[in-house]
């Protein structure tokens, strides 16, 4: 009995310090954004003030509107999020089917044509995107989305090969009895393999929506009118009032609202992923 209580006792102080050092780390993480958000509702003054303003007050909710003023904001907005619905759609759709044919059909040199597929893996990207930029240029696509969009729409070999490992550990089961009952290979893939690969699916979209909205360098090579500017491109653009220099609670006011959808975005999707795991199994 005693030997009990002290294992419970350990047992208690362990996942006592694990929580504090979660804590922490997590508090670690979060300051930056605690100061972004903080500094976006200072007064001018304010900003570099010492000892430093943690909770201003008043919050000065108008720096977002002058921000809007300054800088057009929607068509930024608007246009980061095009792309990035549109990326999302092309990968989920284009890598879920080329994994799901790597993992299931047998074909010769199957196996082979899959290393060639992820080969381009370990060549830097500064390698091909000369040529890359040349090709679309040719093709009249410069000064537009289409070289942000229609490439993920033909694969991307991390997401192919994460979607494949994925499904090589669903039961070949499930499929064989779609088969039996007349289910093609399309129709096994978008009704069974599908709705069982939604945490790998949601992971696929919360990584391709991460790197299309931080998306820095895409735009810049492919975009020069400022009419089709994202908000990362529109951010480095931007100088503040045109009044005087670069002001900082203007300049972090629009960085919390690049941010901000990323991180609603983030947790939908892991409170989906979450859900569906948790979800008791069908009878």
């Amino acid at each position: 009995m005693k030997r009990n209580a002290t294992v419970k006792h350990r047992g208690w102080i362990g996942r006592t310090l694990s929580y504090l050092v979660i804590g922490f780390g997590a508090l670690i993480v979060l300051f930056p954004f605690f100061w972004q958000i903080s500094t976006s509702l200072k007064a001018p003054n304010d900003v570099f003030t010492w000892p430093p303003i943690w909770f201003p007050l008043p919050p000065h909710f108008e720096n977002y509107v002058e921000v809007a003023n300054i800088v057009p904001l929607g068509r930024y907005l608007g246009n980061s999020l095009f792309i990035a619905l549109a990326s999302i759609i092309g990968t989920l759709f284009s890598c879920s089917l080329a994994a799901y044919g790597f993992a299931r059909l047998r074909f010769p040199g199957r196996d082979w044509l899959f290393l060639l597929l992820i080969a381009p893996m370990l060549l830097p990207w500064a390698v091909y995107i000369v040529p890359q930029f040349i090709l679309f240029q040719r093709l009249g696509w410069y000064n537009s989305f289409w070289p942000m969009i229609v490439p993920t729409f033909f694969g991307d070999p991390f997401f192919i090969f994460m979607l494949r490992q994925f499904f090589m550990g669903i039961a070949p089961d499930l499929e064989d009895a779609a088969r039996i009952d007349g289910a093609g290979f399309f129709g096994t893939y978008w009704r069974i393999i599908l709705p069982l690969a939604r945490p790998a699916l949601a992971a696929v979209a919360i990584f391709r929506f991460m790197w299309t909205w931080n998306d820095f360098f895409n735009p810049l090579i492919y975009v020069s009118d400022q009419k089709l500017f994202t908000l990362p491109l529109g951010l480095a653009f931007f100088q503040g009032s045109p009044r005087s220099a670069i002001q900082i609670h203007l300049l972090m006011a629009m960085a919390v609202i690049i941010v901000l959808p990323e991180k609603i975005q983030e947790e939908i999707s892991l409170c989906n992923v979450f859900r569906n795991d948790q979800s008791p199994p069908a009878p």
